[in-house]
């Protein structure tokens, strides 16, 4: 299936569970419609059964029609109390759940990075302005006050080291804790209105980073459906913060496997390379420091960008001094061409690309009879979309069908193996699935790898 048909059915797919939606939620409503409709009536039937009965007492009917009556009256009546009473609590928990749903829509994207003070203070306030009996919220991290809004702000301020013992306890039990006078809540101000309070922790795993106040004047609005709802929406915003603290897990992982790689390839690389230019030191100076320059531009570039995006044509000139580094060493046996277009030049990518294909071509291409290897490095569009297709070929020794079958597999015996995996996987993380490696090799006649490359801002489909 194309990407076209798969974005076209996913279309189709949300248009129908929309669909759907809009159609329980019309069920719903002529159901509630239909349940209120029915409330109404009998209580008019309630309320004309009552007349009815005061009637036949002054009309003097028979004491059996009037009690008659009147038991009627008393089992519609026992009716619709009993369906009162068991509608109205869940009436009451679809509207707090209805609210904290909307407060938690609001507040997640202020917490995408992480506990922070500024992000903070915009969650107080989204909370405060949709409780309907907290006048204070406040959040904290486990070591400071990050945000504070409503009643006593003028001296509850942000910033501030967490002085509460009952928030420390919070933090240190990872469990919520209720305070119910003014002396556990800590406040040595004496105009401060806050008397009780709900302090639930915010928790990565089962470890407590910050915690969530509610504040209130009073001790008796410290109901069960505020604790309730507190804890909701704590557990809410718990969760964006484990899926904040797993892409920085795999950010990170992601940098460590390209140190990986840097450590992997640039030692062997950088002994050759100081062993190169020790050898044209004496028999030729100008050149030992035209390749100390090259060899000093190579490593700052490394150091300098790490994984962060860059552009082909950085890249390429990056590629151009490892391969002048080569070419000291190797001489007339090794010969790169370019054949780029232009057009591609400002396409981002992730650093420290190239380079690995291109040595993995020096390293394992080469053949044992000094005839001379000639990498090619091409880069042309793909007619009709927004993407660009990346070539490195190299006329080499080529790879045994029964390596590449395995070449990504982890424990491959060859640094080969290590870098072309490590490139895919960063291929796929900057660009999506669905630009990965392709490895293409006849032994005896030379590999291809090829992968595609795209402008993120300019994909529509």
């Amino acid at each position: 299936m194309s990407k076209r048909e798969h974005t076209n059915n996913t279309a189709i797919s949300a248009n129908t569970s929309e669909n759907t939606r809009r159609t329980s939620y019309a069920t719903r409503l002529k159901s509630v419609s239909r349940a209120d409709a029915l409330d109404v009536f009998l209580i008019a039937f309630i309320s004309i059964m009552g007349l009815f009965v005061i009637w036949t007492l002054f009309a003097g009917w028979s004491h059996y029609v009037i009690a008659l009556c009147a038991l009627i009256l008393a089992t519609i009546s026992l009716a619709l109390v009993l369906r009162y009473a068991k509608r109205r609590p869940d009436h009451l928990r679809a509207q707090e759940s209805d609210r904290i749903s909307r407060t938690a829509n609001e507040a997640l994207p202020f917490m995408g990075d992480g506990l922070i003070p500024e992000n903070a203070q915009t969650v107080c306030e989204i909370v405060l302005a949709s409780s309907p009996n907290a006048v204070a919220v406040a959040m904290t991290d486990d070591q400071h006050v990050l945000g504070f809004a409503g009643k006593g702000s003028d001296h509850h301020t942000p910033g501030r080291p967490i002085v509460t013992k009952a928030t420390r306890d919070a933090l240190a039990d990872n469990e919520t804790v209720i305070l119910t006078s003014k002396v556990a809540i800590g406040c040595k101000d004496p105009r401060c209105p806050l008397r009780a309070a709900i302090i639930v922790p915010l928790d990565v795993g089962s470890r407590a980073v910050g915690t969530l106040k509610h504040y209130y004047i009073r001790e008796g609005a410290l109901t069960e459906t505020e604790l309730a709802s507190a804890e909701g929406l704590a557990r809410l915003l718990s969760t964006q913060l484990i899926i904040q603290e797993l892409e920085n897990q795999a950010a990170l992982a992601t940098e460590l496997e390209l140190k990986a790689l840097q450590a992997q390839i640039n030692p062997h690389f950088l002994f050759n390379t100081i062993n190169t230019i020790g050898s044209y030191i004496r028999t030729d100076a100008e050149k030992a420091r035209h390749l100390l320059r090259h060899f000093a531009g190579f490593y700052r570039r490394t150091l300098e960008h790490g994984d962060r995006p860059i552009t082909l044509g950085l890249e390429l000139e990056f590629l151009k001094q490892y391969f002048e580094l080569e070419k000291a060493r190797f001489g007339d046996q090794v010969n790169l061409t370019l054949d780029i277009d232009t057009k591609a030049l400002d396409l981002p990518m992730p650093s420290f690309m190239l380079q690995p294909l291109v040595e993995n071509c020096i390293e394992h291409g080469m053949r044992d009879d000094g005839s001379p290897l000639t990498v090619k490095v091409t880069v042309e569009p793909v007619p009709g979309v927004d993407t660009w297709v990346a070539h490195v070929i190299d006329d080499g020794v080529g790879i045994r069908r029964d390596a590449l079958t395995k070449i990504f597999e982890k424990g491959s015996s060859t640094g080969l193996g290590v870098a072309l995996r490590n490139v895919s996987d960063r291929l796929r993380g900057f660009y999506g699935h669905d630009s990965e490696l392709i490895i293409e090799s006849n032994e005896g006649v030379g590999t291809e790898v090829s992968f595609l490359m795209r402008d993120p801002d300019k994909v529509t489909d």
